[in-house]
């Protein structure tokens, strides 16, 4: 059942995202500078939702013959070309903050980290491709397959994934479409 909820309130954080996103707004910027991490991936993103809408108009010509089927398949194509749009939006909307105290660092609706100044104890642009795994205490953010700052801690922070386990990471990578830029605030705090 918690695992229902927390897929619920995910799709709910895309499509207000996605609201976000047409009113040209952004969501929790306010308090500090802002750094955006969506501009690597919007090609790939519409390039899916290009291929979900190709897949829309070939299965409804398949099952012209079968309304019923046509108009169920019809809804969910259409609700898959939404949230495909939704995650690109989430991205462009949720960019990573720096406040006075707090590095924010924020991947679409489902990663929200908050990193205290104070811990970290080396920052440095570094355009980097993950593994398919994580080493322990390391958190890979990777845009289209690359990271490009790397944030090392001298504690850990508490990391929760997306169904809800708490794991602590003492390295954090992740990208940012300005990393000099990023990283230049970082070190003055």
């Amino acid at each position: 059942m918690r695992t229902t909820y927390v897929l619920a309130r995910h799709e709910l954080r895309l499509l207000g995202s996605l609201v976000l996103w047409l009113g040209r707004r952004t969501h929790g910027g306010g308090e500090g500078r802002t750094f955006g991490h969506a501009r690597g991936q919007g090609a790939a993103m519409f390039g899916l939702a290009f291929v979900c809408v190709i897949e829309l108009l070939c299965t409804s010509v398949l099952l012209r013959e079968w309304p019923t089927a046509e108009r169920v398949t019809l809804a969910v194509d259409v609700y898959t070309v939404v949230l495909v749009v939704a995650l690109h939006a989430a991205s462009a909307v949720r960019p990573h903050v720096l406040t006075a105290d707090t590095l924010r660092v924020r991947r679409a609706a489902h990663v929200d980290l908050r990193v205290p100044l104070d811990r970290i104890a080396a920052v440095r642009r570094e355009t980097r491709t993950p593994g398919p795994r994580q080493a322990d205490g390391e958190l890979d953010l990777a845009v289209n397959g690359q990271t490009s700052v790397t944030l090392e801690l001298t504690e850990p922070v508490v990391h929760t994934t997306f169904l809800g386990r708490r794991r602590p990471v003492r390295v954090v990578r992740f990208h940012a479409d300005e990393p000099d830029r990023l990283v230049a605030a970082a070190r003055r705090g």
